[in-house]
């Protein structure tokens, strides 16, 4: 996948894209949520939450990973959907953006990780059945972004909801620099 969109014959797909959400979303879930969403068409999407930092790595889960190349890979909380399951997603830089390589194995983990791609781990992900998405980019809940050319290097917590939200413009940084208690201020 790249970090472009493209067309679908029904609809604009925002395969490729982010999804912010919106100041006004305060649903726990996705509140200040960046997705990178993975693939979008007539039949659904899905993506994973980028900035959702559990606070481990793959080192602290029993098994294989315990001890190999994979074990300094840091955690994220992906998504709602099928919390359980672990999504290996692999980073390549490129002259054009980047290169995602999503839910790979762990063996095609640890080559990518040896040929300089940056590796990590999301617990689920984030879903949409048919025209779900579509009704809610209708109702303003997402703002969809470009990828700025130096996401992979962005700390991948709160703070990349801000500096995305914020880089669309005055009005959106306004927005995404407000705090979050603005009444104690």
């Amino acid at each position: 996948m790249r970090g472009n969109r493209s067309k679908s014959s029904k609809q604009q797909s925002v395969s490729g894209s982010l999804l912010l959400a919106h100041p006004t979303l305060q649903e726990p879930t996705f509140r200040h949520a960046v997705i990178l969403i993975s693939e979008h068409d007539e039949e659904g999407a899905m993506g994973v939450v980028l900035n959702r930092p559990v606070g481990r790595s793959l080192g602290t889960l029993s098994g294989d990973f315990a001890l190999g190349s994979l074990a300094q890979v840091p955690i994220f909380q992906g998504g709602p959907v099928h919390d359980r399951q672990l999504i290996l997603v692999a980073w390549e830089t490129q002259d054009d953006g980047f290169r995602m390589h999503f839910g790979i194995e762990p063996n095609r983990a640890e080559e990518c990780l040896k040929e300089g791609m940056q590796i990590r781990a999301f617990m689920g992900y984030a879903g949409w059945t048919g025209g779900q998405l579509e009704n809610e980019l209708k109702h303003n809940t997402w703002i969809i972004s470009d990828i700025p050319e130096d996401l992979i290097e962005s700390p991948q917590d709160e703070q990349l909801w801000r500096k995305v939200l914020g880089a669309k413009g005055e009005d959106w940084r306004l927005l995404a620099d407000e705090p979050d208690e603005p009444e104690l201020n």
